[in-house]
């Protein structure tokens, strides 16, 4: 690639050095050769004694290759080397005539071979004079041979070896380039057999090195995944598991026949009880996949979010009867554009909590308070608190704190929460400490 990009520009850059040729400097060449060949003709006539063919020579010596010829059709080269003696017979009865003859700037235009270079006769300049009464025709070019010093061929030298080094240098950066690209190639291979464990040592302060920065990132964040993904499944197998044993063991004892009134209720209520929970957890697990795979779009419109954490307070009083708890409300008529449904089930997860772990006779305090730029919703109970430990992971899936393993529940509901809050833009932040209440804060902003 990089000795086509460097054949492609010598092309290129011949071509428009050929097109600026033949546009401005074929012309101005042309001149200054008019104003050079005018000045020895010059020196030719206002000198009478000079010797003609000894001048004409010298000025050959210095680098230029003359053409004389006279009225007669006599002729002269002085050092007149031309490839192609090509100058027409008008030309020459046009300079005899007292004109000029500009054959460098009138020479055809050529693509490959600029007229700068065309060693012919008629790429020349003419221009007339007298010597000893007779009348001549000086044609005049500048020899190219001469033209071409040790400068240049030093500076052709220069791009030589520079366009060989550089191409030897790009094939030394591409090797370079290529190491890393296949260790990244082999390791994206390892990553598709859902083989984690690949960590690249490539220390660069480049794209290559951010690049393999940002895939060891991500593979640390696919293994944490896959691990996740792994606790998961065995999560989910466990509290299947468990209710389906717990139904087929009582289904199982309910045929006896010898089995009394009270002990076939007992048995009955239990696999009832299991069975709901296995419907719970059916149904937050296709909520929490929902939410992950953002195939359930969230549906904003406005409403009343008093009114909805009334109704969902409304919706469990009979067991804030049942268990005694006081509850405190300080709300203001709040509207608010979100997901209805969803937030429902926030409501639904911090209030059943806030009931089932609180104590005997506790409170429930609940405020609702709307802001400039956001709208905040506390839920506070007097419960059994959370310690600091247990609190870094309540949002996890699956996790239920030691002091609430002999309640009922899927370790789902405070995941689901953080969710929705989160694809509402907003904060949930939980204070708790154990035997001192449990008060969660949630900062939605207003869209």
């Amino acid at each position: 690639m990089t000795a086509l990009i460097m054949i492609f520009s010598t092309v290129s850059g011949f071509l428009i050095t050929n097109t600026y040729y033949h546009r401005v400097v074929k012309e101005r060449n042309d001149k200054k050769n008019v104003e050079i060949a005018k000045t020895i003709v010059k020196h030719i006539e206002e000198t009478p004694q000079l010797n003609l063919n000894e001048y004409l020579q010298t000025i050959s010596d210095i680098g230029y290759q003359l053409y004389v010829v006279d009225a007669s059709g006599s002729e002269s080269f002085y050092d007149g080397k031309y490839r192609v003696k090509n100058l027409d017979k008008s030309a020459v009865k046009q300079v005899l005539a007292g004109r000029i003859y500009h054959g460098m700037r009138d020479f055809p235009r050529e693509t490959f071979v600029t007229g700068f270079f065309a060693n012919e006769l008629s790429n020349t300049i003419g221009v007339p004079f007298k010597y000893e009464s007779r009348r001549y025709a000086l044609f005049i070019r500048p020899d190219i041979k001469l033209l071409f010093s040790e400068v240049h061929t030093l500076m052709g030298g220069l791009v030589i070896a520079t366009a060989l080094l550089s191409l030897l240098a790009m094939l030394l950066v591409a090797k370079m380039l290529i190491v890393p690209i296949t260790q990244l190639t082999a390791a994206t291979k390892r990553i598709a057999d859902e083989k984690y464990d690949m960590q690249l040592n490539i220390d660069r302060k480049d794209e290559i090195g951010q690049l393999a920065a940002s895939f060891n990132t991500m593979t640390e964040q696919l293994q944490e995944n896959d691990n996740i993904r792994k606790e998961f499944i065995s999560n989910v197998s466990h509290d299947f598991q468990s209710p389906l044993l717990n139904i087929q063991g009582y289904a199982g004892l309910l045929e006896a026949d010898n089995l009394a009134d009270e002990e076939r209720k007992n048995y009955a209520g239990i696999i009832q009880s299991e069975t709901n929970r296995l419907s719970k957890l059916t149904r937050q697990l296709l909520l929490l996949t929902s939410l992950d795979q953002s195939s359930r779009m969230v549906k904003f419109k406005d409403y009343r979010l008093d009114e909805q954490l009334k109704a969902c307070i409304n919706k469990y009083r009979w067991w804030l009867e049942e268990e005694n708890i006081h509850l405190h409300l300080r709300m203001e008529p709040t509207m608010y554009r979100g997901d209805e449904v969803l937030f429902e089930n926030v409501w639904d997860n911090l209030l059943t909590n806030a009931i089932k772990y609180n104590l005997p006779e506790g409170e429930i305090h609940i405020a609702l308070e709307r802001q400039d730029d956001y709208t905040e919703v506390t839920i506070q109970d007097t419960g059994i608190g959370i310690s600091e430990t247990e609190q870094a992971q309540l949002f996890h899936r699956f996790y239920r704190a030691d002091a609430s393993r002999t309640k009922e529940g899927t370790g789902l509901g405070l995941s689901i929460v953080k969710q929705i809050i989160e694809l509402h833009k907003g904060e949930i932040h939980v204070a708790s400490a154990p035997g001192q209440g449990t008060s969660f804060t949630i900062k939605l902003p207003n869209l």
